[in-house]
């Protein structure tokens, strides 16, 4: 059993999210405004972009890490659909499942929760957000020390490190990059952010006495847009709290107060529909920490979500 936590009562008053899960295969069973979970267990496109493969053994990690969180929202249900497995390298036939489901799921007005994975999984998710809303104007967070925005290689494929490029060849996107570090990413890569107009707040820039700053960024872009995914690549923290990643990031960011406070404003806009966590390797993780914060994240749209 993954979804196990203490039991204290049969009472609302003292469930936990694993007495709120329902594990499904219906997606008739979506009700409005129910979280509905997908895994992607799934790390082909990190192995294709020369990262540290085992990723795909995250999800159900995270799932442990969740499930004995205390429930605050009375009338909060997860359905969850199980995992989405890539055994045949075929990263693109995968990425093309985890979209019809995710279709499925915003169709039904449900909100969609996805535990990666490689972040492979955002180019994925988007495309499950277009499929439903073929008309809006999605908007993309993506909490990540890179911009993923690298031209596919003929040779290899589309990779973790390729989603928001493949964004914009199809369309004109419409993202804002938070905790980009410098030296992360090559001049090529911010000249292609740029081109694309993908805006971004560099890691430089999250600091306390700079909130005023972050916060009229992140509300402008909203202003923008129809509909918001919040994307989170773990590899943007410091090693010290996230060393189950696939890339290291010595100068990492922190969850501290100053992240805390802007990541919370981003969780209160009503226009997010959907969110995901990527590239926790187990591997990696010491104690599942890099796992367990993941999963905190996830927790704090719980806890802030109107019902």
């Amino acid at each position: 059993m993954i979804w196990t936590g203490r039991f204290d009562g049969e009472e609302a008053l003292y469930h936990r999210i694993f007495q709120r899960v329902s594990l499904e295969n219906n997606y008739d069973n979506i009700s409005e405004n129910d979280f509905v979970l997908h895994g992607f267990a799934v790390d082909e496109g990190v192995k294709r972009n020369k990262g540290r493969v085992g990723a795909k053994d995250a999800p159900d990690i995270i799932r442990k890490n969740i499930s004995n969180f205390p429930v605050v929202n009375p009338d909060f249900n997860l359905k969850d659909f199980g995992n989405i497995s890539c055994n045949d390298e075929d990263l693109e036939k995968t990425q093309n499942e985890l979209a019809n489901k995710v279709a499925e799921v915003l169709k039904r007005k449900g909100k969609s929760i996805v535990f990666g994975g490689g972040h492979e999984v955002m180019f994925a998710h988007y495309s499950g957000i277009k499929k439903a809303f073929p008309n809006q104007k999605i908007g993309i967070i993506n909490i990540d020390a890179h911009f993923d925005n690298r031209e596919i290689d003929p040779n290899i494929g589309a990779s973790s490190g390729t989603g928001f490029w493949q964004i914009a060849q199809e369309e004109q996107i419409h993202s804002l990059h938070i905790g980009i570090q410098k030296n992360s990413n090559t001049l090529k890569l911010f000249d292609t952010a740029h081109q694309y107009a993908m805006k971004y707040i560099l890691a430089d820039e999250l600091f306390f006495e700079n909130l005023p700053n972050i916060y009229q960024k992140i509300d402008i872009f909203l202003e923008e847009i129809d509909v918001l995914y919040l994307t989170i690549c773990m590899d943007v923290f410091n090693a010290s709290i996230a060393p189950g990643v696939s890339a290291l990031a010595y100068n990492g960011i922190f969850a501290d107060p100053t992240f805390m406070h802007f990541f919370k404003h981003v969780l209160s806009f009503e226009k997010l529909i959907a969110m995901d966590v990527a590239e926790v390797n187990p591997l990696y993780d010491n104690n599942e920490i890099t796992a367990r914060l993941a999963a905190s994240l996830i927790n704090e749209w719980f806890i802030l979500i109107k019902t």
